[in-house]
């Protein structure tokens, strides 16, 4: 099993919620494109978000994904082109990077949000070094599951639904490969579906 991120502890929460207290938010439907406007950085605050990149092949691949108190935007990014879209019914807050430098708090917050999603990217570049598209596939929804599952009757609930095509393109393999997988996995009693194409990870994520 590859290391997987730890989840957000209280204290970062508790600072982040009373940096932004009064503070606006910005709601957004699921399916929205969010401007990436120079010099700012998005934080969702709930909800979730997908990074993604397209190439020339018309292929489009899942760069990472953004759950709560996790920061995302131009600053934060080299890759062109970078869109990001989310993937649920989401709040955000949009700050100016200058100020980030001049609030203490804020810059604190960021830093402990920056290393989540740090621990994350290692992560799933561990997973990409996998030889076997099925092992890769499993790491990759243990991961998901322990850093934005619930707990559940069945396991853990992947809070989130994700493509098979957006899976693919995260894990380096066709959309046919994942379906089959997915399959494999579901008949081994590894991998629940729920109502509403929720899946649920029966083994304990670690």
């Amino acid at each position: 099993m590859v290391a997987s991120p730890q989840r957000d502890d209280l204290g970062l929460r508790e600072l982040l919620e009373t940096s932004f207290s009064k503070r606006n938010l910005v709601p957004m439907p699921a399916g929205s494109q969010i401007p990436l406007l120079k010099d700012h950085v998005w934080l969702v605050v709930r909800g979730m978000t997908k990074l993604v990149t397209s190439y020339m092949s018309g292929d489009e691949a899942l760069l990472g994904l953004v759950g709560p108190n996790e920061p995302f935007g131009e600053p934060l990014s080299s890759v062109a082109p970078y869109e990001a879209i989310t993937l649920c019914d989401s709040d955000l807050l949009c700050l100016r990077w200058d100020e980030l430098l001049d609030d203490p708090c804020l810059c604190r917050a960021m830093l402990l949000a920056m290393a989540r999603r740090y621990r994350q990217s290692e992560a799933l570049l561990a997973l990409m070094g996998l030889r076997r598209v099925e092992e890769r596939l499993r790491g990759f929804l243990e991961l998901l599951a322990l850093h934005y599952g619930q707990p559940c009757e069945g396991g853990t609930r992947i809070g989130l639904r994700l493509t098979h095509q957006e899976l693919a393109s995260s894990l380096g393999t066709t959309r046919v490969t994942i379906t089959r997988f997915i399959g494999q996995l579901r008949d081994e009693g590894w991998l629940l579906m729920e109502p509403g194409r929720f899946l649920v990870v029966k083994a304990k994520a670690r």
